[in-house]
């Protein structure tokens, strides 16, 4: 089975990191986003991977090559212009599209969860299947009595009735007819996929994930990664 990054986007959030790197190249606790995505997916089995390059894709070939030095086997889907999410996926549809299915993710994701529970879903016949994690709220909460005596503060906590897309997918060759030539998956693709009831979810508790869109998100990711003893 392979898997999919999108790696092309510019990561403006993250400036001046990513005036010389891509944002998948940005490090994190001394690695670069990618490398992390890279080992996490080698834990599980899933060493073909294509990397949809666009913005400074020189620095991502450069630094990965074939894959070989990280123990995986690489391709490349370049996009000439950006393409956003919807876009990327789209043209590196030759590279896949023999597959019964593949694995996806955004490029900007650092995450622990098993991905192969979403391929277990997908033999159930849909043609995409999305990990979903519970919001982690913004701010810190504070919870009180009925009296509105204060008992305790939580420091941005899980909010367990909210689920978001945490932006690893596992689809069907299907998809890339739903799919526009330039555009995001997640505005254009899904959905329509949705209302056709050809998507389904898998939710996870208990697992890490964190977007990487700012450099707080940078700091916040190092600390955590920093406490780990192994990965994933």
């Amino acid at each position: 089975m392979k898997a999919v990054i999108l790696a092309g986007g510019y990561g403006k959030r993250l400036r001046p990191y990513t005036e010389k790197v891509p944002k998948v190249m940005v490090e994190v606790a001394g690695k670069p986003i990618l490398f992390w995505q890279i080992e996490w997916l080698r834990a599980h089995g899933i060493k073909e991977l294509v990397l949809c390059v666009g913005y400074l894709k020189e620095v991502i070939m450069e630094a990965v090559g074939d894959g070989s030095g990280l123990g995986v086997s690489v391709e490349y889907a370049v996009e000439e212009t950006p393409l956003g999410t919807g876009g990327g996926l789209k043209n590196a549809r030759r590279l896949v599209e023999d597959e019964d299915f593949f694995l996806t993710t955004n490029g900007d994701i650092i995450t622990d969860l098993d991905p192969l529970r979403l391929v277990e879903r997908i033999r159930e016949g849909y043609a995409g299947v999305l990990s979903l994690v519970q919001l982690p709220s913004p701010y810190g909460v504070v919870e009180t009595d009925e009296a509105g005596r204060i008992l305790r503060f939580v420091e941005k906590p899980l909010l367990p009735d909210y689920w978001i897309n945490a932006g690893v997918y596992c689809l069907t060759p299907e998809v890339f007819d739903y799919l526009p030539d330039k555009g995001d998956l997640e505005r254009e693709g899904f959905p329509e996929l949705a209302q056709e009831g050809k998507l389904a979810s898998v939710r996870y508790e208990g697992v890490y994930w964190k977007a990487i869109d700012t450099y707080k998100d940078v700091e916040t990711a190092s600390k955590d990664l920093a406490k780990r003893s192994s990965w994933p």
